[in-house]
């Protein structure tokens, strides 16, 4: 039950934080979903240097992480509006857009749990 409990108190403060930047930067006039784009970006560097460091030091045990990497991390970042926000790229005829946003969040996305991770290691 405390586990449940971590995930749930860390997964509605990550998608409170999420809504807030979305509000914030995801852009009407334009359609780009900057907020969005940075929520998942940050969150994969958080969970990166999260999961580095409960890999190299013992000072983040599970209950850090389960609060963290999986609560937090997890209602801050999110595919399904990733993924929504794409379909409205489709649904539009913005096949550049679609594109260009699908490449970089992956790879910046993939980039930054890497180097979050590095950088957790390293120190």
């Amino acid at each position: 039950m405390k586990n449940l409990l971590l995930v749930f108190v860390g997964g509605g403060f990550g998608s409170v934080l999420r809504y807030l930047i979305g509000k914030q930067l995801n852009s009407i006039e334009t359609g780009i979903p900057y907020g969005t784009f940075l929520a998942n970006i940050l969150g994969s560097f958080f969970i990166g240097v999260i999961l580095g460091m409960a890999a190299k030091h013992d000072a983040i045990n599970q209950n850090h992480t389960l609060l963290i990497a999986t609560g937090f991390c997890g209602g801050f970042t999110t595919f399904s509006t990733f993924v929504y926000e794409n379909h409205l790229f489709l649904k539009s005829g913005d096949f550049f857009s679609f594109a260009v946003y699908t490449c970089v969040s992956f790879i910046v996305g993939f980039l930054l749990v890497f180097l979050g991770m590095f950088l957790a290691k390293s120190f």
